[in-house]
């Protein structure tokens, strides 16, 4: 059956997590959350009141440094692991991992190192706090939080804003609704100027989440003592205050072992006629055990929280790491795998972009519906079959004999000449269609997701695409060009043949044609009639002029865009693979920030299944 110490070693275990996830990822959210849903103590008070040394019988451990005026210049979120009877001791900052302390010594060194490299060797504070986990059998389950102590004035070396400072920083802990405040009061002073007890009343003014410790029972005045603190006349809290008993300035001199500490510890409750009758109710490991006895009931009460907040960041990471990918395996056959599988993603959103699934197949389109017409009409047709070019070409074309009944030659010439016209719209449909086609290139490479990762892999498919298309646009230029002289090389006498005859004059057709040949309404007749014929020529070709690029660039950039590129890839060896699935480091190192907590929380998760029955 879980215990008590399985409970409470849960949540230290999610919040050593916790404390791993923020220094992977700084920043995230759902790591803040599930660290403010999981209670911990944070130990105030005012400077020289006695915290390290309540701290330090905790832990059992003479490891904090010492001094006068402010020495812990930084908080100290001090996570204690029970271990089974007879391990060995040893501490470790989650800024110097995998080193194990278990010389107490130079982790009060390594605390008092560590601040100053953050704050100098100053009397500066710094919000930045040391990570310190510590693993004895002599320990409760607990996270505690060793604060700066309050103060009320500055002295030489701080800054005025210090006492502000200091408050504020405290403030930002003990405001938390899930935290629990250890004020600290020494007892030879009147518990109403208290400064731990002034900041904890105001934001927790009912007392519910509030522990109050009185400190230096045996240094109070001969005659005197704090009974109506501890039984709550003085200042009434929620739960019973408890008294202790630290050790002297001559027992720390002297490196009295905190072992023995704790002997005469509750021996001067037993012995004192004052609060011989709390005896069983006074002293740091009973401050120990009183804490993690409440810490219980708030984790029973934060289970279902802490387990929907723990789901809901395994969904969302589970989620980001499909959209990062998993890791690539090593192997040429697997790797091969992979990049032909990327490649039909790309292909498959491009098709997508072409059918009309995503947006820009549809400026293809575009193109022969508009933008083809319009050039069409802007042809200079106007000025090859004006009256004056007509003649010119009609008077030429006939050399030095003239012509007996229609200017066959002259017809040719001019037909010839305006049908020329359709290569410049023709070639710039080609054109236009290819500019789209690449930004659709661009813009699949772009939407599919499992190719961010691979920055060489999405240059080698963009350039393999062009280059498909520069072949794709060559071949559908000489089609549309052949169009264009195919209409040129035959032309379609019915079309002649319908026009309506010349009228014959005076019964005389070479008279007639003698009389008209060189008049102004002859050449306009010739003019019409071409002006007519490039008119359904430029039909024909407005239909024509689609479906060859359709053919020619569309429907084959669909079926085989990347054709050549896989027949490149069949032919690379295992390194040249590699290379192409080199993943761009950001991504990488984002995916493992993602695989670590996606690890961390799957675990805490599981520790959470394992005693969530528990009652």
């Amino acid at each position: 059956m879980a215990t008590m110490e399985s409970l409470i070693g849960l949540v230290n275990r999610i919040q050593r997590a916790c404390t791993v996830l923020g220094d992977y990822g700084g920043g995230d959210s759902t790591f803040s959350s599930l660290w403010e849903a999981l209670p911990s103590v944070a130990v105030i008070g005012g400077q020289s009141s006695g915290k390290s040394s309540v701290l330090e019988s905790i832990v059992g451990r003479d490891f904090l440094p010492r001094g006068s005026g402010i020495v812990t210049r930084r908080p100290l979120v001090l996570q204690l692991h029970k271990t089974e009877e007879g391990s060995p001791e040893y501490a470790e900052f989650l800024h110097l991992p995998r080193r194990k302390f278990t010389d107490f010594a130079l982790v009060r060194k390594e605390i008092q190192d560590e601040t100053d490299r953050i704050t100098g060797k100053t009397k500066q504070i710094s919000p930045v706090p040391i990570h310190l986990s510590i693993y004895s059998p002599n320990v409760v389950n607990l996270t505690l939080i060793d604060l700066p102590g309050l103060t009320k004035v500055a002295v030489e070396g701080q800054p005025e804003s210090i006492v502000q400072d200091i408050e504020s920083m405290v403030r930002t802990y003990v405001e938390k609704p899930n935290s629990i405040i250890l004020a600290i009061s020494p007892a030879n002073q009147d518990i109403a100027t208290s400064d731990a007890i002034k900041l904890a009343r105001e934001v927790d003014p009912a007392g519910d989440r509030t522990f109050g410790v009185l400190t230096k029972l045996d240094l109070m005045d001969k005659g005197t003592n704090a009974m109506d603190v501890l039984e709550g006349r003085s200042y009434r809290l929620q739960y019973p205050w408890v008294g202790v008993v630290n050790r002297s300035q001559a027992d720390i001199n002297k490196n009295v072992d905190m072992i023995l500490a704790r002997r005469k510890e509750r021996e001067y409750f037993a012995t004192s006629p004052d609060y011989g009758h709390l005896a069983n109710k006074m002293g740091s490991e009973y401050l120990a055990k009183l804490l993690s006895k409440h810490l219980e009931s708030v984790i029973r009460a934060r289970i279902p929280s802490i387990t929907s907040l723990i789901n809901k960041s395994i969904d969302e990471l589970e989620s980001e790491m499909d959209h990062l990918g998993r890791p690539i395996a090593v192997d040429a056959g697997a790797q091969l795998y992979t990049i032909l599988e990327l490649c039909r993603a790309f292909d498959r959103i491009f098709k997508e972009h072409l059918d009309g699934g995503r947006s820009g197949g549809d400026r293809i389109y575009g193109v022969f519906d508009n933008q083809l017409p319009a050039a069409l009409r802007k042809l200079p047709f106007d000025r090859h079959l004006s009256l004056q070019n007509v003649r010119k070409v009609v008077s030429e074309a006939d050399g030095y004999q003239p012509h007996l009944i229609a200017p066959e030659q002259g017809y040719r010439r001019l037909i010839e000449g305006a049908l020329n016209y359709f290569r410049g719209p023709s070639e710039a449909s080609v054109d236009a269609v290819h500019f789209v086609l690449k930004e659709l290139v661009r813009k699949s490479i772009g939407e599919t997701q499992e190719l961010k990762r691979f920055p060489t892999l999405q240059a080698e498919i963009a350039g393999a695409a062009n280059e498909a298309l520069e072949r794709f646009r060559e071949d559908s230029k000489k089609t549309v060009i052949r169009l264009v002289d195919m209409e040129s090389s035959y032309l379609t006498v019915d079309f002649f043949r319908r026009l309506p005859q010349e009228v014959e004059k005076a019964g005389n057709p070479a008279a007639a044609s003698t009389m008209d040949r060189y008049t102004e309404g002859h050449f306009r007749r010739i003019g019409s009639n071409v002006s007519s014929y490039v008119g359904m020529v430029s039909e024909t070709l407005k239909n024509t002029i689609p479906k060859a690029v359709v053919f020619c660039q569309v429907k084959e950039a669909k079926q085989s865009l990347l054709n050549h590129f896989y027949t490149q890839i069949g032919k690379k060896e295992g390194k040249q693979l590699a290379l192409l699935l080199d993943e761009d480091p950001a991504l990488m190192e984002r995916r493992q920030q993602c695989a670590k907590r996606l690890e961390l929380y799957k675990a805490a998760r599981d520790e959470v299944d394992s005693v969530s029955w528990v009652r």
